[in-house]
């Protein structure tokens, strides 16, 4: 058995070995990201939807471009794909779960070795083969996300399923053709992109389900609201396979793939899994923080259902 005190994954570079942390260690590791292996509000988690609960309240989501195209740096952090936004060109969302307008800072890619894996969440225990992470901050109550990132009602993350098929998202295209994503092969690589519709990158959906949770990665602050669309985005397989080739290290390091780049699913912990889909049941309230079962009758988006 492998000594307590071992908390990070030993992989041989080389002929020297380096320390990776793994998700399962992250708690301990740092003293920092403690809410990791502690924390009872973690994410991702795996949706049944069988035990979401329709809330009337929720409204449809309204995104706030002023009209405008945006720009933004397209970085291999070494984790995910990461495209920040120039501070200039302002995205922002309100309504659904939210009481306050949020501003659009990151858009995230995570993805998987093969298809059958890459999202973060699952679906009834079924992975999509990713997920973009839209990550948002309160501008209303905080300066920068680094601030709201550890404050109450602090930030709110929109997902969307990614899934491969003959075509692809536009927006997604723009990110992922040859040209774009052959600059950021390597840990550290940058790329501008001008020119980009925001609203290009949302499936053709306003239904979407919402709970409270943690971002993924450390310090695992639970101050997110997750907020899940109903219909999948579409990349090709040759952009996928453009994604498999990116690597965690630099140029003079050993390659290793970016794929596989999630955090695996958390505890529900009796949290409410909320959604604006219609069902044919009358929705229940959720007391007490505890989720109602409901005769679910499959209207949610099925991993395997035909493109729409």
């Amino acid at each position: 058995m492998a000594p307590v005190k071992l908390l990070k994954l030993l992989v041989l570079i080389g002929t020297s070995f380096i320390f990776v942390p793994v998700p399962s260690f992250w708690g301990l590791v740092n003293s920092a990201w403690n809410l990791c292996s502690v924390g009872k509000r973690q994410s991702p988690v795996n949706i049944e939807t069988s035990h979401m609960i329709l809330d009337p309240f929720l409204t449809p989501l309204r995104i706030n471009t002023g009209g405008r195209k945006v720009s933004g740096t397209m970085y291999n952090t070494g984790r995910h794909v990461s495209l920040r936004l120039d501070k200039e060109h302002l995205v922002n969302i309100s309504g659904g779960p939210m009481t306050y307008s949020h501003r659009l800072e990151e858009i995230r890619l995570h993805f998987g070795s093969e298809d059958s894996q890459g999202s973060e969440h699952l679906l009834n225990g079924q992975a999509f083969s990713g997920e973009v992470q839209l990550i948002h901050y309160n501008h209303e109550l905080y300066t920068n996300v680094t601030e709201a990132a550890k404050s109450p009602n602090g930030l709110v993350v929109v997902s969307i399923f990614m899934k491969v098929s003959e075509s692809s998202n536009p927006f997604l295209n723009r990110m992922l053709n040859r040209d774009t994503i052959t600059r950021i092969t390597y840990k550290n690589d940058a790329y501008l992109l001008q020119g980009l519709n925001i609203e290009e990158l949302y499936p053709e959906t306003s239904s979407f389900i919402t709970y409270d949770g943690s971002m993924t990665i450390p310090p695992c602050y639970e101050t997110a609201s997750w907020i899940i669309m109903n219909k999948p985005v579409y990349i090709t397989r040759m952009q996928m396979h453009s994604l498999r080739l990116l690597s965690q290290n630099q140029p003079s390091q050993i390659f290793l793939s970016m794929s596989d780049n999630f955090r695996p699913v958390q505890p529900l912990n009796n949290r409410c899994i909320r959604t604006n889909i219609n069902f044919s049941l009358q929705g229940k309230d959720c007391p007490n923080n505890r989720a109602q079962k409901l005769q679910y009758r499959g209207m949610f988006y099925s991993r395997h259902s035909p493109k729409q």
